[in-house]
């Protein structure tokens, strides 16, 4: 039993069982907490990424319509291949950012593949685009 005061000064008995819903509801609220800061970090992510693989895929075009030898060359055809597949797994893996994202907000309570998901999301749009365009750096 807990015991409060109330404005008249009498003391109240609040039985054990509400303090135990009251301890169950800020655990609640932490794990809703946590779960609301990935959803944030997962559309700014999502949104961000979006914006610079395809502002990347604007150049790509950009460098196909005005005949730049260093992507349209026959000998930098492998180059071509990677920076567009640098451009589509990025634009892809934003996309899934935005769609994990909803998906917890959806489900909107806290577990424990989240945070493991969420970093080897997070992991996976940068590595994977970037090991294509870094392929496409260098040429052997």
């Amino acid at each position: 039993m807990r015991a409060l005061l109330c404005s008249s000064g009498r003391e109240l008995s609040i039985p054990a069982s509400t303090q135990v819903s009251e301890n169950i509801k800020q655990e609640k609220d932490a794990g809703a907490s946590t779960t609301n800061a990935l959803v944030r970090r997962h559309l700014r992510i999502g949104w961000w990424g979006l914006l610079l693989f395809l502002a990347f895929g604007i150049a790509l075009e950009a460098m196909h319509g005005f005949k730049f030898g260093l992507y349209l060359d026959v000998s930098n055809e492998m180059r071509r291949l990677m920076w567009t597949l640098a451009h589509a797994h990025g634009t892809l893996f934003s996309l899934a950012q935005i769609a994990f994202a909803a998906t917890l907000h959806i489900l909107r309570d806290q577990r424990s593949w989240q945070l493991t998901a969420s970093r080897f999301l997070i992991a996976g749009t940068i590595l994977v685009p970037g090991g294509f365009f870094l392929g496409g750096v260098y040429l052997y």
